[in-house]
């Protein structure tokens, strides 16, 4: 018999009941984020009243939250009753290099909290929680709400920030001259590749009103003698004429039928030596207990829930680039994503 949680030494109650209660640290995380918390500890341990007044909170309560935290060594429990940032959770603080506070405000915020819980719904139907909704698509939801907005380009970017850095060193950017970010929202990606190679020039290609956050990071960065930015829809059209054409995490957002008009776009726009370049992970070919499977199959459930898109194989890379118009000619791994290459069929 092929039992899941042979190797695990935890009775298999046990097991589902970890699962099973897995919310009530993403949310008590998400609070303490929140809340700012893990700012008010970053100078050293603090009494749990301090943090209750400094917070607005009631005291008592929010003791009891902290230690949850303190159980999965998030935070530390001092025996003079002080509670204290363990390693881990100094990476809540706000606006320090690699910070992941907007990110876990985004993954355990109420928004995708919401949606996941229409997950039956999902499943019966096949369509993403937007069309439950009303919207036309899972951008417009959250470019009602401003401050949701803003920490989702702020969880975008800091990651970005990361991927370029991968990006930037294991993909050969010798042979090109231009390269147009498509989707390239505050142009975190485009920057750093252009940091990391002077003989490049760019173009941040997005919607008007994000492109205008481009131009002032561009700006930022002394860059704006060899990026500029151009705004529009990818669904209709893209910066003519560029060597290559870069999308971070835009097509796993999108069904087949979309991720191929952008894709067309694109190869409209490229001329005959153009490369297509995707950036984001590949589904494994089998999927396993490892953590490659665990991160591949929790995004793509993620994206099947909010946006109707998903994590896509080599093989299916592969069809989705011959529809397109494009031979998928090979895949350049890093620790953070893979850049899957295309040419002009």
């Amino acid at each position: 018999m092929n039992d899941t949680h042979a190797e695990s030494a935890l009775p298999p109650q046990t097991v589902l009941y970890q699962i099973a209660t897995g919310h009530y640290f993403s949310r008590a995380l998400f609070l303490v984020a929140k809340l700012g918390i893990p700012d008010l500890l970053a100078e050293g341990p603090r009494p749990i009243d301090e943090l209750a007044q400094e917070t607005g909170s009631h005291a008592p309560s929010l003791r009891r939250v902290l230690r949850l935290l303190v159980s999965i060594e998030i935070l530390e429990e001092h025996e003079d009753g002080t509670f204290a940032l363990t390693s881990t959770g100094e990476w809540l603080r706000a606006g320090i290099p690699g910070s992941f506070r907007s990110t876990v405000l985004l993954l355990s915020g109420t928004s995708i909290q919401e949606a996941w819980g229409e997950l039956e719904w999902v499943v019966r139907t096949g369509d993403p929680v937007f069309r439950k909704r009303g919207f036309s698509d899972p951008f417009v939801q959250m470019a009602q709400d401003p401050d949701a907005a803003a920490n989702f380009d702020e969880a975008m970017a800091a990651f970005t920030k990361i991927a370029a850095v991968a990006v930037a060193a294991v993909y050969d950017f010798a042979p090109l001259r231009t390269v147009v970010d498509v989707g390239g929202g505050n142009g975190a990606l485009l920057i750093g590749i252009l940091r990391a190679h002077p003989h490049l020039r760019g173009i941040v290609f997005d919607q008007p009103h994000v492109v205008e956050r481009a131009q002032t990071q561009i700006a930022a960065n002394q860059l704006a003698d060899r990026c500029s930015v151009a705004g529009g829809s990818f669904f209709d059209t893209a910066p003519e004429g560029a060597d290559a054409y870069l999308l971070k995490h835009v097509i796993h957002d999108w069904n087949d039928e979309d991720a191929l008009r952008i894709l067309k776009r694109c190869r409209d726009a490229m001329p005959e030596h153009g490369k297509l370049l995707i950036v984001e992970n590949v589904y494994p070919s089998r999927i396993d207990r490892s953590l490659e499977s665990r991160g591949a199959t929790a995004n793509d459930v993620n994206m099947l829930v909010n946006t109707g898109g998903r994590q896509r194989s080599e093989a299916e890379f592969t069809a989705l680039y011959a529809a397109a118009g494009f031979t998928l000619t090979r895949i350049v791994p890093s620790p953070i994503v893979s850049v899957i290459e295309g040419v002009r069929r």
